[in-house]
């Protein structure tokens, strides 16, 4: 069993009332709000920033690589990381080429 309540968005918020048109048009930006905290150009750089994870200058290429189910079940008994240890092994054991 568990004592936690069940959400109930419906149930009344005293602290934390719905807001209403009125509220909605007197609501301002954050960035007028908080400039004291942080700084006018702060506060635009936290509230503004992209959506998702930043881009990653190495990003990684999704492939279909066909491996031997006992190779691929000693890599995941090793816990997590196996993906990159596997990469690991991978860029030590690559062809050199000689151009």
């Amino acid at each position: 069993m568990s004592n936690k309540k069940p959400y109930n968005p419906e149930r009344p918020d005293k602290d934390n009332r719905e807001w209403t048109r009125a509220d909605i048009g007197k609501a301002r930006p954050a960035s007028e709000v908080m400039p004291g905290l942080t700084g006018a150009k702060g506060t635009d750089e936290l509230l503004r920033r992209g959506r998702g994870r930043p881009p990653n200058e190495h990003r990684k290429v999704n492939q279909t690589l066909r491996i031997d189910p006992d190779v691929l079940e000693a890599y995941r008994q090793q816990g997590k990381g196996w993906q990159t240890h596997i990469n690991e092994v991978l860029r030590q054991n690559m062809p050199k080429h000689d151009k």
